[in-house]
């Protein structure tokens, strides 16, 4: 039995070395050239209102230009060419006027693939006396993010977050984005797997002074697209919990071509919000969002000073995120809840398992077969090993 089992540790270890081999191989070595501009084409210090944040990402043949927006209320604006030499053209008269389509342009036009526009539009609160975390519950008057007095953008660090002060309350709502070059993951839970293709925004409330004792807080989004709307929301489900132990759902809002469905862009978040500003599993709070249904396209347009700039004809969608559940401390607890999203092109990255847990679970799955196929034909080379010794010998 010493033979078997030095063939089954070796088997394992062959096990492990082919997924470490497949897993690396399967990993994505694009990448993207970023360059990023403060109000771009602006020449005073400061354009009033608000700023524009302008991050290019170059590829081999395509460009994305993430346009992040305080002009109203915080609107993230992606847009995804078919050249490499793509550029944006801001006409600041008319786009500070915010009446003018066209006041924003990408050129050449004709290179635009697609669009999508993700607008912070609002913030709700609602009292949630009976602890049932009921998304219908009655709320009190909510903080529309259009009216509230942003930070500006530090040109020197210009992925610091964007702050905005909550009427009558010391606290504040705040939203950080980051671009990447290439595909990687978030050191800070949840840990989101991004892609060149991607940007990551953080939100968070911070010290907002609840209106009840048993404060529960949403977050409403309004996606603006033109050809592609954002109108599904799709939820992944997956077991590998590796990089947020105990959350395996993922929600994918999706925009598709002529209804097919190829995926065009998206937003992603794990279902999970935290209460600590470093985020931790005793910290974690389900999240969960409403059904995405049409807006007034009219009001998303009057909220952001993107959407009427950039846009023509467009068609909007929202839903509400919803952060805590029946039984689930009220925010009161920490006065704290961060929440992480990825928006980008194509489909949304997916997380897979990793070389480790393959070869747990082919260790754990193929070991007992392994252990009894060895065995056996251990077993059966044995007995017929001693039929053949006490058989009769024939007479020379």
């Amino acid at each position: 039995m010493a033979a078997v089992t030095v063939k089954t540790r070796r088997t394992f270890l062959v096990i492990f070395l082919f997924f470490s081999l497949f897993s690396s191989s399967g990993q994505s070595s694009f990448t993207r050239q970023l360059t990023v501009q403060l109000n771009p084409g602006w020449s005073a210090p400061a354009p009033p209102g608000g700023d524009l944040l302008h991050i290019r990402a170059v590829g081999d043949n395509d460009t994305l230009h993430f346009l992040f927006c305080s002009q109203g209320a915080p609107t993230l604006l992606l847009v995804h060419t078919n050249s490499s030499s793509s550029s944006v053209k801001v006409d600041w008269t008319l786009f500070l006027a915010r009446n003018t389509t066209g006041s924003l342009r990408v050129e050449p036009e004709s290179s635009v693939l697609s669009s999508t526009a993700l607008v912070f539009s609002r913030l709700l609160e609602y009292d949630d006396i009976n602890d049932t975390a009921s998304m219908t519950s009655d709320l009190f008057p909510p903080y529309e993010l259009q009216n509230l007095g942003w930070s500006r953008v530090n040109s020197s660090d210009p992925f610091a977050p964007l702050c905005g002060s909550v009427v009558n309350s010391s606290g504040s709502i705040c939203l950080q984005l980051s671009a990447f070059e290439s595909e990687g993951r978030d050191q800070s839970w949840p840990r989101l797997l991004h892609t060149a293709n991607s940007s990551q925004l953080g939100v968070w409330l911070d010290g907002v002074s609840p209106r009840a004792a048993r404060s529960r807080f949403m977050l409403e989004l309004q996606a603006v697209g033109g050809a592609y709307p954002l109108s599904r929301v799709d939820v992944h489900q997956s077991i590998d919990d590796e990089f947020t132990p105990s959350i395996f759902k993922a929600s994918h809002w999706v925009s598709s071509a002529n209804g097919s469905s190829e995926v065009v862009g998206f937003v992603r978040w794990r279902s999970v919000a935290f209460r600590r500003s470093k985020p931790a599993l005793e910290d974690a709070t389900p999240c969960r969002n409403s059904a995405p249904r049409p807006q007034s396209s009219e009001a998303a347009a009057a909220a952001s000073g993107l959407i009427r700039a950039f846009y023509s004809n467009i068609e909007t969608f929202g839903l509400n995120v919803s952060f805590g559940l029946a039984g689930e401390p009220f925010y009161n607890s920490t006065r704290l809840l961060s929440w992480t999203l990825l928006v980008g092109v194509g489909s949304p990255p997916v997380d897979s398992f990793s070389a480790l847990v393959v070869a747990i679970m082919a260790v754990g799955l193929g070991a007992p077969v392994l252990v009894l196929l060895v065995g056996g034909v251990w077993i059966c080379t044995r007995k017929r090993a001693m039929e053949q010794t006490a058989a009769y010998e024939p007479i020379n």
